[in-house]
């Protein structure tokens, strides 16, 4: 357990506005990448865009947070 500890006290090396703005516009890419495979898949405009809103919505919460986690482990810097 100390060594989690050890790993997790270091300070963040971005600031969270950066990390934001970050995964914003890579989900912002990500979204298109994926309507456009929903929709070759589908061959429909409002179902791609659906299922490519809701994944990408979800995907873009759970990866902030996991870069944030990342930011305070120091294995590899």
């Amino acid at each position: 357990m100390s060594v989690v500890r050890s790993l997790l006290r270091r300070s963040p090396v971005q600031a969270r506005r950066r990390a934001l703005v970050k995964t914003v516009l890579y989900r912002v890419f990500m979204v298109c990448i994926t309507v456009v495979v929903a929709w070759l898949v589908t061959g429909s405009t409002g179902e791609a865009l659906s299922i490519g809103l809701a994944t990408n919505l979800l995907k873009t919460c759970t990866y902030y947070g996991y870069e944030r986690v990342w930011d305070h482990v120091s294995w590899g810097v």
